[in-house]
């Protein structure tokens, strides 16, 4: 069976390096499913969950908010803004996440960079309540 090489990094740390058979990312306009020789691509990722299915036939998951995927016929490397395995996902921590953003929404002052902020977090949280809602269907 044909494999790709598969680095995942965020700013934090190294959460994944290793060979796959195909690799499904969240892509902007929808999802991406990449598999040896895929055709070179750059593009943004959102919020959401990265599979990565091994030649083992088990799979990799993977929480990732934001980011770029870059193809290369024989490596995927994704560069998240943030991303964590799984397993660490803390539902009502991300549900405190949420609560904790929409508060902020709801007293934020007149300035445009505290609202935007305050957005980004909720959207972050939000989507990582998603991941882990769809983590849990699965597993």
């Amino acid at each position: 069976m044909s494999t790709i090489q598969v680095e995942v990094v965020s700013s934090e740390k190294s959460l994944y390096s290793g060979e796959a058979t195909m690799v499904v990312a969240p892509g902007l306009m929808g999802e991406l499913g990449i598999m040896p020789q895929h055709a070179p691509l750059l593009t943004q990722i959102k919020p959401g969950v990265l599979k990565i299915n091994l030649s083992d036939g088990s799979t990799e998951l993977l929480y990732v908010a934001g980011g770029i995927l870059e193809v290369q016929p024989d490596k995927v490397t994704i560069l998240a803004d943030f991303a964590e395995r799984s397993e660490d996902l803390d539902e009502s921590r991300a549900e405190e996440a949420r609560k904790a953003a929409e508060e902020k929404l709801q007293n934020s002052s007149d300035s445009d960079l505290d609202y935007a902020q305050a957005q980004a977090e909720l959207a972050r949280a939000v989507a990582q309540i998603q991941a882990i809602q769809k983590l849990r269907k699965i597993r």
